[in-house]
């Protein structure tokens, strides 16, 4: 026998194809969480669009003017908020990134301390704890600092992708039940179209619910955020809000920029910007391990601890893209096979259920005989 054999050579060049492929996706991993952040938007923007293309007055029953009518009014009410916001905000931001070396500088070497003792009328005892944290914890603060320098390289880069995003976000909302209908069709050339398309809509049907929760859950963090900045008489409460909503669908990332933003912001307009940071800390524990889980759990039907877990495994394996896929891949697994699993494991069940009932010296007929027995002596009974 020649070696290696048809079959070995098979299972080699099978297990080739998958570490080829799998080296295709890690090495296009930026590439493809782009488009699924693009899906993702699709899928926040297509209720909108469903709604117009059923109820417009001008272009009912057309997708197409339906999606333009909804990116119509998102940059008309871009426009209107960047033109009442921006100017403020562009301007406290300026003075932010002008002030946040010396801000950083008095962490590292404890000079905010003293600052704080003058502006706030600390004791020299609190001053001392104060400096005694910092200097127990310069090496943190060094790394912040190489974080923010981090995040500014790669602030270019984010502003491209918040361009990019929406603008492929209109191919799927114009051809995106076509490019399904495809991949089902591919997907299906054993002859199993039936059962791959009911899998494509558990995914669907996931996935609206997945974007359904994000969405509840930015709501939440805008509601917090505007009320505790009015509470704090900070200024641009609803904008900085609206904001820290958005930045919600950035897992991980996204509160810290917001809060980042809101605190910086405190800080040059001289608010309550501590009990600001202390709440904002509150709203992120909550927020992590009560509301999500649990608006999760309800929305997808999974469990709140299994919604943490994926979560946690997700951000250790492959970081904001391992948290935006694990926690609806988990999902639609538990989808499927509720669909399919039970289906087809509740059937074998019961064979052997009543093949153990017959050993045992019963069967179906000897029940039915047994109950008409007993039924003719409870009637023969007085």
């Amino acid at each position: 026998m020649a070696f290696p054999d048809r079959r070995t050579a098979n299972v080699l060049l099978t297990i080739l194809l998958f570490a080829v492929l799998l080296a295709i996706t890690y090495a296009a991993r930026h590439i493809l969480l782009l488009f699924f952040l693009a899906i993702l938007f699709a899928y926040l923007l297509d209720p909108v669009v469903r709604f117009l293309q059923h109820h417009s007055l001008l272009f009912r029953n057309l997708r197409g003017p339906a999606v333009v009518e909804v990116y119509l009014a998102f940059l008309i009410a871009t426009a209107l908020a960047a033109y009442g916001v921006a100017p403020g905000l562009l301007k406290q931001a300026g003075k932010l990134l002008d002030a946040a070396p010396a801000l950083l500088d008095s962490l590292s070497n404890g000079e905010i301390a003293t600052q704080m003792r003058d502006n706030y009328g600390w004791s020299d005892a609190q001053e001392r704890r104060l400096k005694a944290f910092l200097a127990g914890h310069r090496e943190d603060v060094q790394s912040l600092v190489r974080i923010g320098e981090q995040y500014t390289s790669h602030a270019a880069q984010a502003i491209g992708w918040l361009v990019l995003i929406p603008l492929l976000a209109i191919f799927f909302l114009l051809d995106g039940p076509y490019v399904a209908q495809v991949i089902v069709h591919l997907a299906s050339a054993g002859g199993k179209y039936r059962v791959v398309q009911e899998v494509a809509d558990e995914i669907n049907v996931t996935f609206r619910r997945y974007i359904r929760a994000k969405a509840i859950l930015g709501g939440l963090s805008f509601i917090f955020y505007s009320a505790a900045m009015l509470l704090l008489n900070f200024p641009y409460p609803f904008a900085l809000g609206f904001l820290g909503g958005v930045l919600e669908f950035i897992p991980a990332a996204g509160w810290m920029i917001s809060a980042a933003a809101i605190v910086g912001v405190g800080i040059l307009t001289h608010s309550s910007w501590i009990w600001m940071a202390v709440l904002l800390g509150i709203w992120r524990v909550v927020q992590d391990y009560y509301s999500s889980p649990r608006v999760m759990g309800h929305e997808l039907e999974i469990h709140p601890l299994m919604t943490i877990f994926a979560v946690l495994v997700g951000w250790r394996v492959g970081g904001i893209l391992g948290i935006y896929l694990l926690v609806p891949t988990v999902a639609a697994i538990r989808a499927i096979w509720r669909r399919y699993g039970l289906s087809r494991a509740q059937p074998q069940s019961v064979p052997e259920l009543v093949h153990t009932t017959v050993n045992d010296g019963y069967s179906p007929a000897g029940l039915q005989s047994l109950g008409s027995n007993r039924s003719q002596t409870d009637t023969a009974a007085p």
